[in-house]
Protein backbone atom coordinates (compact mmCIF):
# COMPACT_ATOMS: atom_id res chain seq x y z
CA UNK A 1 0.00 0.00 0.00
CA UNK A 2 1.62 3.56 -1.25
CA UNK A 3 1.91 6.25 1.43
CA UNK A 4 -0.51 9.23 1.30
CA UNK A 5 0.64 11.53 4.01
CA UNK A 6 2.21 14.26 2.00
CA UNK A 7 4.26 15.75 5.03
CA UNK A 8 5.48 11.69 5.28
CA UNK A 9 6.09 11.43 1.61
CA UNK A 10 8.13 14.48 1.78
CA UNK A 11 9.84 13.95 4.89
CA UNK A 12 13.74 12.84 4.81
CA UNK A 13 14.30 9.79 7.22
CA UNK A 14 17.28 9.92 8.40
CA UNK A 15 18.54 12.30 6.78
CA UNK A 16 21.63 13.25 9.13
CA UNK A 17 22.72 10.02 8.87
CA UNK A 18 23.20 9.92 5.06
CA UNK A 19 25.09 12.56 5.43
CA UNK A 20 27.80 10.91 7.99
CA UNK A 21 29.76 8.59 6.43
CA UNK A 22 30.43 6.36 9.48
CA UNK A 23 26.82 5.09 8.54
CA UNK A 24 26.78 3.13 4.87
CA UNK A 25 24.07 4.19 3.09
CA UNK A 26 22.83 0.76 2.14
CA UNK A 27 22.14 0.13 5.57
CA UNK A 28 20.57 3.72 6.31
CA UNK A 29 18.40 2.49 3.19
CA UNK A 30 17.17 -0.26 5.19
CA UNK A 31 16.43 2.01 8.08
CA UNK A 32 14.43 4.26 6.01
CA UNK A 33 12.68 1.15 4.57
CA UNK A 34 12.21 0.21 8.20
CA UNK A 35 10.14 3.29 8.85
CA UNK A 36 8.39 4.01 5.89
CA UNK A 37 6.84 -0.09 6.67
CA UNK A 38 6.42 1.36 9.63
CA UNK A 39 3.97 4.40 7.74
CA UNK A 40 2.36 2.37 5.50
CA UNK A 41 1.07 0.47 8.54
CA UNK A 42 -0.25 3.14 10.47
CA UNK A 43 -2.04 4.09 7.53
CA UNK A 44 -3.52 0.53 6.71
CA UNK A 45 -4.39 -0.26 10.55
CA UNK A 46 -5.37 3.48 11.63
CA UNK A 47 -4.54 2.73 15.67
CA UNK A 48 -7.14 3.56 17.43
CA UNK A 49 -5.14 4.89 20.18
CA UNK A 50 -1.67 5.09 21.98
CA UNK A 51 -1.18 1.54 22.59
CA UNK A 52 -1.82 -0.07 19.09
CA UNK A 53 0.32 2.88 17.79
CA UNK A 54 3.17 1.45 20.35
CA UNK A 55 2.36 -2.37 19.28
CA UNK A 56 3.70 -0.73 15.65
CA UNK A 57 6.74 0.85 16.38
CA UNK A 58 7.69 -1.76 18.73
CA UNK A 59 7.76 -3.88 15.95
CA UNK A 60 9.38 -1.71 13.92
CA UNK A 61 11.72 -1.03 15.98
CA UNK A 62 12.61 -4.84 17.01
CA UNK A 63 13.26 -4.16 13.28
CA UNK A 64 16.15 -2.01 13.72
CA UNK A 65 17.42 -3.89 16.58
CA UNK A 66 18.08 -7.00 13.67
CA UNK A 67 19.76 -3.99 11.65
CA UNK A 68 22.28 -3.44 14.76
CA UNK A 69 24.10 -6.36 13.89
CA UNK A 70 24.55 -5.31 9.95
CA UNK A 71 25.71 -1.85 10.79
CA UNK A 72 28.54 -3.71 13.40
CA UNK A 73 29.19 -5.65 10.16
CA UNK A 74 30.32 -3.17 8.22
CA UNK A 75 32.10 -0.96 10.96
CA UNK A 76 29.59 1.34 12.28
CA UNK A 77 26.90 0.84 14.89
CA UNK A 78 23.64 2.49 16.23
CA UNK A 79 25.47 4.80 18.55
CA UNK A 80 24.37 8.63 20.29
CA UNK A 81 23.77 10.29 16.50
CA UNK A 82 21.94 7.44 15.04
CA UNK A 83 19.49 6.87 18.09
CA UNK A 84 18.53 10.26 18.16
CA UNK A 85 18.01 10.52 14.31
CA UNK A 86 15.96 6.97 14.80
CA UNK A 87 13.87 8.43 17.72
CA UNK A 88 13.30 11.43 15.99
CA UNK A 89 12.16 9.70 12.95
CA UNK A 90 9.79 7.21 15.25
CA UNK A 91 8.49 10.70 16.96
CA UNK A 92 7.45 12.35 13.54
CA UNK A 93 5.85 9.44 12.56
CA UNK A 94 3.59 9.59 15.59
CA UNK A 95 3.03 12.91 15.02
CA UNK A 96 2.22 13.16 11.23
CA UNK A 97 0.09 10.18 12.15
CA UNK A 98 -1.94 12.23 15.19
CA UNK A 99 -0.24 11.31 18.48
CA UNK A 100 0.85 14.42 19.73
CA UNK A 101 0.80 12.98 23.48
CA UNK A 102 3.37 9.40 22.16
CA UNK A 103 5.81 9.28 24.64
CA UNK A 104 9.25 9.53 22.57
CA UNK A 105 11.04 6.36 24.77
CA UNK A 106 7.79 4.50 24.51
CA UNK A 107 7.85 4.84 20.84
CA UNK A 108 11.10 2.83 20.94
CA UNK A 109 11.08 0.96 24.45
CA UNK A 110 12.13 -2.27 23.06
CA UNK A 111 15.11 -0.84 21.34
CA UNK A 112 18.58 -2.43 21.80
CA UNK A 113 20.97 0.14 20.74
Amino acid sequence: MPITDQRVTAHRFLGGLYEDGYFPDHLVDRGREILLRLCARVEADRPAGLAALYALTHAATEEFNELEAAFEEAGSEIETTAREEIGEAFWFVAQAYGFPDADPEELIAPREW
